[in-house]
């Protein structure tokens, strides 16, 4: 069970990381390195924990940016977590994305709050071109993302993702060729009409004489002939 945080509206950020200070835990940072999570500059705060501070704070953008600011891990999770998708910008997303060095801090970020802007789409088709690892993959876990939470989002939306995809499945780092995998089932899964697409362009993604591309296409079969 997760105490709760004896939270304060009118504290600072050096409060707020004395306080996840408080809650951080030594096996617990050295458990992210099973992860292949970056704990360079992490305090050893697991999630629920970080999210029960971000249910205490609710929305202030303007703490989730210092909260950035200051390179700390779980400070970057806690500030996705508070901030106001309303009020992102194209320039706070590019300095963010630039700013990832581990694949937990790209998907937090993309999913609890990039995802959510009215820039998804085209952050999502420009960051999937990307050279940089993380700032690939942040384009692809935003379509990933994108799919699973916006529930009205029409059809024609995802179109344009599928092209792409198959574009970029022989690149075959690690947290790149997953997020490809992710964003081609979570699109498939949406509905019948795009799951049919998404098996299509597997089919012809297996095609491709890539060791990545055959694990994304193979993968995403395994799950989506299922689905409907």
């Amino acid at each position: 069970m997760v105490e709760p945080f004896v939270w304060n509206c009118c504290m600072n950020v050096q409060q707020v990381i004395e306080l996840l200070k408080q809650n951080s835990n030594a096996s617990h940072l050295e458990g992210m390195k099973r992860y292949a999570i970056n704990n360079s500059k992490a305090l050893g705060v697991s999630m629920p924990k970080v999210r029960a501070l971000a249910k205490e704070i609710k929305k202030d953008h303007a703490l989730s940016l210092e909260l950035w600011d200051t390179g700390i891990h779980e400070c970057r999770i806690l500030a996705s977590m508070i901030g106001d998708p309303k009020l992102v910008t194209p320039q706070q997303m590019d300095k963010w994305v630039a700013d990832f060095n581990s694949w937990d801090v790209c998907d937090q970020v993309c999913g609890n709050l990039f995802d959510r802007t009215e820039f998804v789409i085209d952050k999502a088709i420009e960051y999937s071109a990307a050279k940089a690892e993380y700032t690939k993959r942040a384009g692809f876990v935003l379509m990933a993302e994108f799919a699973v939470h916006n529930k009205k989002a029409a059809d024609e939306a995802f179109f344009q993702f599928f092209p792409i995809i198959e574009r970029e499945v022989w690149d075959d780092r690690n947290f790149v060729k997953k997020a490809l995998n992710w964003a081609l089932r979570q699109i498939g899964k949406r509905n019948k009409p795009l799951c049919e697409m998404a098996i299509t362009t597997a089919e012809r993604i297996v095609q491709q004489n890539s060791k990545s591309a055959k694990w994304i296409a193979k993968d995403a079969l395994a799950e989506l002939e299922k689905r409907f």
